[in-house]
């Protein structure tokens, strides 16, 4: 880290942790907090994001909304920084006002900034259409169906093979599915179910629906995208995956949380319109925006995420570490690993 010799360039080191404590969610129960007004302006809007720079000894830039006004994070001893915008200016003003220089916007969007000589830009995390963000598969998917199909699963021991398996709408109707894995619109940009279903082992589905009614009062419901996932999906995901996914996805050798149908993966959608509400980042999305605790984006994005969140973890469920939408059920580790198709598992109600 380099030590220049301007106040705030002084100050400049780390971005992320005080940003993250700043805002944070409240603790408490879910909604403990007011849910806040949308984004004040289109504006405001426009300046939201993560700018990265090569300059040496410099960190990235989060630029948030909060309480209806853009704040950034320049340095560990500075909590927060507020941002005046307006057109090409562009002033960071803490105990010390810096104005930015060569300010660029396309569209009135910001785009970059020179900051004490260095050159900043917008690092784009996500479709810009907030739609599903898609990767390339490594290899052809038809050939990575066949060679799953005709794999078996690790063998497990000491686990309740009872596949004890509860479709989430037969126990609450208020429950919505969206199966990205049962359309083209998911990560891989393929199908990967024949039925638009989901399912959980049974005493994390009886929770689930119990998230879904505490949800009621604040006019949300939850949104499931996938629940459990027979095996040879997961070792489909396994392999279509380049190794910066791999992350994201579960090693077929071990087995994921899905396939014990331990683990759901869902938002919310607002139940006087039926429409998802807007989080932080877009589903299945492989970028920083997904951690359950990135700072960035707009205070009613996060109140809705941290809602979620809260919501879940009151009914045993744990959130992970990359994906705010992804949930483990405590308990996950005596289920056993699972490879029964959609098609095998009885109808709805049954």
């Amino acid at each position: 880290m380099r030590t220049p010799a301007s106040p705030i360039a002084r100050q400049a080191a780390a971005h992320l942790a005080l940003l993250l404590t700043a805002l944070a969610p409240a603790s408490g129960q879910p909604g403990a907090t007011p849910k806040p007004p949308p984004v004040p302006s289109v504006a405001v809007a426009r300046d939201l994001g993560y700018f990265e720079t090569s300059a040496a000894g410099w960190k990235p830039i989060i630029i948030a909304e909060r309480d209806g006004q853009l704040w950034a994070q320049l340095a560990d001893s500075m909590p927060l920084v507020r941002v005046e915008s307006s057109g090409s200016s562009l002033r960071f003003s803490k105990q010390h006002a810096v104005d930015a220089s060569n300010v660029g916007r396309v569209g009135g969007r910001l785009m970059a900034f020179t900051l004490e000589g260095a050159r900043f830009t917008r690092r784009p995390l996500g479709p810009e259409s907030g739609n599903q963000l898609v990767v390339k598969p490594v290899r052809p998917l038809a050939d990575l169906r066949r060679e799953a199909l005709a794999a078996s699963p690790p063998v497990e021991a000491n686990r309740d093979a009872t596949p004890d398996l509860v479709e989430l709408v037969s126990l609450d109707r208020a429950i919505h599915l969206e199966i990205r894995y049962a359309t083209t619109n998911n990560l891989f940009g393929t199908r990967f179910y024949s039925q638009a279903r989901a399912f959980l082992r049974r005493p994390a589905a009886q929770a689930l629906a119990r998230v879904n009614q505490s949800l009621e009062p604040y006019g949300v419901g939850l949104l499931v995208h996938d629940g459990y996932r027979p095996w040879y999906v997961t070792k489909m995901f396994w392999d279509a995956a380049a190794p910066g996914v791999r992350p994201f996805v579960a090693n077929p050798a071990e087995g994921s949380k899905h396939n014990r149908g331990a683990a759901v993966d869902l938002s919310l959608y607002d139940r006087r319109t039926g429409e998802p509400v807007e989080m932080p980042s877009t589903y299945d999305e492989t970028t920083p925006r997904a951690s359950p605790d990135w700072p960035g984006g707009t205070s009613r994005q996060r109140w809705y995420r941290d809602l979620l969140r809260r919501s879940m973890e009151a009914q045993g469920f744990t959130v992970f570490a990359l994906e705010w939408w992804h949930f483990d059920f405590t308990g996950w580790e005596h289920y056993p690993i699972m490879n029964i198709p959609f098609e095998r598992l009885g109808a709805a109600g049954r």
